[in-house]
């Protein structure tokens, strides 16, 4: 009962984020619209290249490279392209002073807040996406373009638990630059590093299997794969059950460090942090 009782404060902070962004849907059509035209041109991209290739047998085929570039886009807010939004905002006015004085834990509190803040925004996205990449271009007798199903169901159920993950690693370095803004008491420094870093490293830009072979050990192993790439690729298939349970380990191994460089700092950054006016 106890244990129940402690959660609560983080549970309903969860779900009153979520309601009040889940409010915005101009902003969910808005970026619906724009991943389906990016996710379009990526598409036409790889069409073209692996229409005029001459390798034989590459590490994935067109239908899965465009699998993974439709689920990409439909998963975009769930990668930490800036920090939380609140917390820049408490930095400026002050207000961050409020959650020193609330009696839990400040960690917890950011982190469930963010969870919900990607979460919410990545939701209808994802929905739109699936509706139209999946279900749409099929009957306009697209299917070469179409969103596929996943290999199969215990790359589904795979997948699932991994993005379960990908969301508990992006939400953990999402704190950490959360960290950084309290730190440096401004936002535009890390949100203008941050983009570069995330489109990059998590297979955003150019799915991470379609990398140099001699790359692909060290790209697996970094922590922004597990923020996208490792379960596209469990989604597609590229990973056999067991790299999937491989790929997972390291989302968890990641998500653990960062989750304890995250309370670290933010300790040390609190117990210097100083209010001022009145």
């Amino acid at each position: 009962m106890a244990r129940a009782l402690s959660c609560r404060p983080y549970l309903a902070a969860f779900a009153a984020r979520f309601r009040v962004m889940l409010q915005y849907r101009a902003a969910a059509w808005a970026g619906f619209t724009t991943q389906c035209w990016w996710g379009g041109l990526k598409v036409m991209v790889y069409a073209a290249f692996y229409h005029h290739t001459t390798q034989v047998g590459g590490p994935m085929t067109l239908a899965q490279t465009i699998t993974y570039t439709w689920l990409a886009q439909a998963l975009f807010t769930l990668q930490p392209w800036s920090g939380d939004p609140d917390v820049a905002a408490g930095v400026r006015t002050g207000a961050i002073g409020y959650d020193r004085l609330r009696p839990i834990d400040t960690y917890h509190w950011w982190f469930v807040r963010a969870a919900a803040w990607m979460t919410a925004r990545a939701l209808p996205r994802a929905a739109l996406m699936a509706l139209a990449a999946a279900v749409v271009l099929p009957l306009l007798h697209l299917d070469a373009w179409a969103w596929r199903m996943p290999a199969d169901a215990a790359h589904a159920a795979l997948f699932l638990l991994s993005l379960v993950w990908m969301i508990v690693l992006s939400v953990a370095f999402t704190m950490l630059l959360n960290l950084c803004i309290v730190a440096t008491l401004t936002d535009r420094g890390i949100n203008t590093l941050a983009p570069a870093l995330v489109i990059l490293f998590t297979g955003n830009l150019l799915p991470l299997g379609l990398l140099p072979d001699w790359l692909q050990p060290a790209m697996l192993a970094q922590p922004f794969a597990g923020m996208l790439d490792i379960p596209m690729r469990i989604y597609i298939g590229t990973l056999d059950l067991t790299g999937a349970w491989i790929g997972i380990g390291l989302q968890v191994f990641w998500s653990l460090v960062l989750i304890a460089l995250g309370r670290a700092g933010l300790r040390r950054v609190m117990a210097r942090l100083e209010m001022q006016g009145g």
